[in-house]
């Protein structure tokens, strides 16, 4: 590990902050957090001793130290709230504290009440006297506590320069023992936490922070001392299946049926490289990955074990959804069985959490990250891709033996620790995978907006990749942005299979894309109907062919969504290439509802007319206003309403569609009102 400390940065944070202990707090804060191989997601712990000021202008000591909720990569001052120090410091006469008495006399010495919940290890934190403390979870370090004999490996690096704690969960007693190994040998440096992490402490900000690098560096020099291999390879299928053909298999396995075509969906985040398939592919996976996690903090989010599933064959997938859906089921009784063996030492007892995987591994392919949202996923696949460096390393020395079943039950359901997840209602269409056509601009652009505001995952493909990107970006979160022409079949394979790699699978499609071609139908050039209708409907054809594909591989449903215009209806004059296929398109909606709705996947259109987009532009509105002899703003509002209809009122509709799981072979019709274009 190198040392990233500039002087030139550090003078930078502290004329940003006005003061030199939160300025320099915050850079070295920063520094631990911004590498993944210390800290990930929320996880270690910083702090400084310093003096603030009351509302009276006193001075008070205290103790800033990270707040709950708050990342060290890019922490603020906020994130460092100020705890009055001397009441802390009495707490150490206790012989015991509840969590629950802890967290409320932490917030009761809050300079400012408003301050978010100081770190579980605030009391740690508290009763070592050095001005400036930093606590890591550093893979290389837990590679060696997580040992059957790891304090004898930490001692033969370390020797007396380093303190040895032994594992007690983080709270009040874990902070009287760290601080009475520490006083029985004051010239200890920092502090191994077995099978847990580091601390490292110093009367300044880059002497505690150098102390991390120093010995983070020490363990990862002595684990390349004296490797093996850490792991012997099975033998894999010659032909093994994609991770587009297994995701939507697992992300559907996964899916928890909530009754009437209901499904409570997780996201999926794929992560492979030769790191991870050395590990996935190892002879002993069953075993190493099944121990338990490298240090406490990542049980609330990958949960203590992982799904392990056999290696998938390509043109095979049939007899392997068969066979993994049978090692799920085993997975969740075991999950039952582990909590019922360890809740009946609990007062009050606990309330299950819900039994599923946050990581899936799979043979000849990589890992899963699984969560409520993108976001969530990828949280669970960086702490896999830690655990797996992390076991590596365990293995490659010795054996990788973390805490015990009963240590890791208690974090899992500790009440600090869950905390942190946040317990929020979901907006309505959380956890679902939409697809946009021609989403780079106009209606598409204002569906992925929508889909996006309403929670869902967003993919939006256009013919334009740029446009696609940007589209994505303005929707916020994970979304994705592709280059698709919607005319080429490959290209919207690799386009669907690039969806389902990104996020496990497709729930909902908005089959936009499309152009608007003129002409009088008995004159129309062939060629052009002919490519109108390659765009226009067999386009449509091919997404939702696609899009049935991925769905049926989950097999929790799902909703095809259509633009039709209200050509499909009211034909305009000179508009024949454009209608013509439209109607095509209306009819296509009406056939896949009829013949998928077995399938749970339910199809719907919506018609619109009049909207100011790539199709109808300002020329074409120009021009068909002149000529119905009326002003532009009067064409735009010819309706019923007398009012401009926009994009955003047709994305309304697809969402309102996407919404209503028990309405299929349906056509909304958006347009201010047009008799003609009507259906009833």
């Amino acid at each position: 590990m190198k040392s990233q400390w500039s002087a030139t940065d550090a003078a930078a944070f502290i004329a940003k902050y006005g003061n030199e202990d939160m300025g320099l707090r915050v850079y070295t804060t920063r520094l631990l957090g911004s590498d993944p191989r210390l800290v990930l997601h929320g996880g270690g712990n910083t702090s400084v001793k310093t003096v603030a000021h009351d509302l009276l202008g006193e001075a008070v000591d205290v103790l800033c130290v990270k707040g709950s909720g708050w990342d060290m990569g890019n922490i603020e001052p906020a994130g460092l709230p100020a705890v009055r120090l001397a009441p802390l410091l009495k707490l150490r006469t206790l012989a015991k504290l509840s969590d629950e008495d802890m967290v409320n006399f932490q917030r009761g010495n809050l300079m400012d009440s408003g301050s978010p919940n100081p770190s579980v290890e605030t009391l740690l934190h508290a009763f070592l006297p050095h001005k400036f403390i930093d606590h890591t979870h550093s893979t290389a370090v837990l590679s060696l506590t997580d040992q059957p004999d790891g304090e004898a490996v930490c001692r033969e690096v370390y020797g007396r320069r380093m303190g040895y704690v032994p594992y007690i969960m983080p709270g009040f007693a874990l902070a009287k023992k760290a601080a009475e190994v520490y006083e029985q040998d004051p010239t200890v440096e920092g502090l191994i936490l077995l099978k847990h992490g580091i601390f490292t402490f110093g009367a300044t900000a880059p002497a505690a922070y150098e102390l991390m690098v120093e010995m983070v560096t020490l363990a990862e020099q002595r684990l390349r001392k004296n490797r093996k291999p850490p792991f012997t390879p099975v033998s894999l299928p010659k032909t093994p299946a994609s991770v587009a053909e297994v995701a939507p298999i697992v992300r559907g396995l996964l899916a928890l049926d909530q009754g009437e075509g209901s499904f409570k969906r997780w996201v999926l985040d794929f992560r492979t490289n030769d790191a991870i398939r050395s590990y996935v592919d190892g002879a002993e996976l069953g075993r190493y990955s099944q121990v338990g996690v490298v240090t406490p903090d990542h049980t609330i989010r990958t949960k203590n074990f992982p799904l392990v599933l056999p290696a998938p064959e390509a043109g095979r997938l049939g007899e392997w959804k068969t066979a993994a859906a049978a090692v799920l089921d085993s997975y969740v009784a075991n999950y039952h069985a582990y909590f019922a063996r360890n809740n009946v030492r609990c007062t009050p007892p606990k309330t299950e959490l819900d039994p599923m995987p946050r990581v899936v591994l799979v043979p000849g392919v990589g890992l899963f990250g699984v969560g409520a949202s993108a976001k969530d996923a990828a949280i669970a696949s960086d702490i896999a891709e830690n655990t797996v460096e992390s076991i590596t390393d365990a293995e490659a020395i010795g054996t990788y033996r973390p805490i015990p079943e009963p240590d890791m039950f208690d974090c899992e359901y500790w009440s600090l620790e869950q905390a942190k997840l946040g317990k929020g209602a979901e907006k309505p269409l959380a956890r679902q995978v939409v697809v946009v056509t021609g989403g780079g601009s106009g209606i598409g652009a204002a569906c992925a907006k929508a889909f996006a505001k309403e929670g869902a995952e967003v993919a939006v493909l256009d013919l334009n990749p740029d446009a696609a990107r940007a589209a994505a970006k303005a929707c916020g979160g994970s979304a994705l942005g592709l280059a698709c022409d919607v005319t080429d079949p490959a290209s919207v394979r690799s386009a669907f299979d690039a969806v389902a790699a990104r996020f496990g699978g497709v729930d909902i499609v908005v089959s936009n894309a499309g152009a608007a071609w003129q002409g009088a139908a008995g004159e129309v050039d062939d060629a052009l109907l002919r490519a109108s209708f390659e765009l226009n409907f067999f386009a449509h054809q091919c997404v939702s062919q696609n899009a049935v594909r991925i769905m049926q591989a989950q097999d929790t449903g799902g909703c095809l969504l259509y633009n039709t215009s209200k050509q499909a209806l009211n034909p305009g004059k000179n508009f024949g290439p454009y209608g013509l296929p439209k109607a095509a398109t209306l009819f296509l909606m009406k056939q896949y509802a009829l013949d998928h709705g077995r399938d749970g996947i339910r199809a719907n259109a919506v018609n619109a007319d009049r909207i100011r987009t790539g199709l109808l532009t300002a020329e074409m509105i120009a021009s068909r206003s002149k000529a119905r002899g009326v002003s532009e703003k009067d064409y735009m509002a010819g309706n019923l309403l007398g009012r401009e209809v926009s994009g955003e009122d047709v994305a309304d509709a697809f969402v309102w569609l996407a919404k209503a799981a028990k309405t299929t072979a349906c056509t909304v019709t958006v347009d201010g009102g047009n008799i003609e274009a009507s259906l009833r």
